[in-house]
């Protein structure tokens, strides 16, 4: 998990609304190779008005509704940090209007010179969290857990690990 408090490295799937969504009327931009296509955007249930943030993505398809992108997203000054975790949909706007949504599936923390982030704290590998002892009493109920942490310490890797 990463919070928004810096620029943050996402890459994902954009797909651009059409001009009948509401989207740009010209269609989906098409990519320069010697500048980056910039918005605003923000994260739900953030708005345009109380949560924007720069966008700039790059190596995504001329032409293409839908298409994998790479970008950088950027925090506007004085808004509260927000989770930016893969799954996580950012909708990009042109002002206040919605023009495409990008689903992240990779998102890198990076340092004010855009390098990124390599000396996170390691988390604590914690295992036997998801596995009865033997001995125990079928009749009695399991311990709670939490199932996004059962299937992430049952795997046995540590957050971030591809």
């Amino acid at each position: 998990m990463v919070m928004m408090t810096g620029s943050l490295a996402v890459r994902g799937t954009v797909v651009w609304l059409t001009p009948q969504q509401g989207g740009r009327v010209s269609g989906p931009p098409e990519p320069d190779y010697d500048y980056d296509y910039t918005a605003t955007a923000y994260l739900p249930p953030r708005t345009a008005e109380d949560g924007q943030a720069g966008l700039s993505l790059r190596r995504f398809a001329p032409g293409a509704w839908r298409t994998p992108a790479e970008g950088i997203l950027v925090p506007a000054k004085g808004n509260r940090a927000q989770q930016v975790v893969p799954g996580n949909l950012v909708v990009i706007t042109e002002g206040v209007r919605p023009v495409g949504l990008l689903t992240v599936e990779e998102v890198n923390a990076l340092e004010p010179d855009a390098t990124a982030v390599t000396d996170r704290v390691p988390e604590p590998e914690i295992t036997g969290l998801t596995t009865l002892r033997p001995g125990t009493d079928a009749g009695t109920d399991a311990p709670y857990r939490h199932s996004t942490a059962t299937t992430r310490w049952s795997a046995h890797e540590r957050a971030g690990a591809s």
